[in-house]
């Protein structure tokens, strides 16, 4: 069974989005995943298609109504569906690379949008919503994110990378940046590839792309050392 993704939006013309391109694009039209967006006004019941209300105590900005997020989401998955139920949001926690690969080892995921200044904490409770965050930095909706996700995700599946080899020596696999490449051609403006990636000891190779892996990781990243 392909992987099902189904975004819950105010934007649904968003999407696929850049989702529709490139890997992930030509991963869709073959059928190895699949995509739904949901547009959550047409959840709402009054006669404005209102999806939010000013946040109980007073403050600034919307809030994105429990009731109507929560309709969208009952008419899109009932509570046998195994996928799990995702939100976008900068407060959740940091997406990583393991948590991509359990999604994409699973049958999908159900991912909330939200928008104005975040969603109702009852529906984020009632309907058992994990929040997801990017990075440490505000966007306009959920949106964005959610396609950083998906193509984090989809890339993954089988069958969508060319060589799956290329997914296991990437930045964040084994806690450490990838270290630097250098296709053809040999030499530019000076600068000439290191000897020991053109000296065919596969030994070598490796053991210096570790160690620049470590190198980098240390100067950049000392947090995914543990440091």
């Amino acid at each position: 069974m392909s992987f099902r993704a189904t975004v819950l939006t105010l934007y649904p013309e968003m999407f696929p989005g850049t989702l529709g391109q490139a890997l992930a694009g030509k991963a869709l039209a073959r059928g190895d995943w699949s995509l739904e967006a949901v547009q959550i006004r047409d959840y709402a019941t009054d006669k404005h298609r209102s999806v939010d209300d000013t946040p109980a105590g007073g403050g600034a900005g919307m809030v994105m109504r429990a009731d109507v997020v929560a309709a969208a989401l009952d008419a899109s998955c009932d509570e046998a569906d195994p996928r799990p139920r995702l939100l976008m949001s900068p407060r959740g926690k940091p997406l990583t690379q393991a948590r991509v690969r359990d999604l994409a080892a699973g049958p999908g995921a159900v991912i909330v949008c939200g928008r104005f200044e975040g969603v109702d904490q009852r529906v984020i409770d009632g309907r058992g919503l994990e929040e997801v965050s990017i990075g440490d930095y505000v966007l306009s909706g959920g949106e964005v994110a959610a396609q950083v996700l998906l193509d984090a995700v989809i890339r993954l599946l089988p069958g969508v990378m060319g060589n799956a080899q290329s997914g296991d020596t990437e930045s964040f696999e084994g806690n450490l940046l990838e270290p630097p490449h250098y296709p053809r051609p040999a030499e530019w403006e000076g600068r000439t590839i290191p000897e020991v990636l053109t000296s065919g000891n596969h030994a070598k190779i490796d053991e210096w792309r570790r160690e620049e892996a470590e190198k980098l990781t240390r100067e950049r990243r000392p947090d995914l050392l543990g440091g």
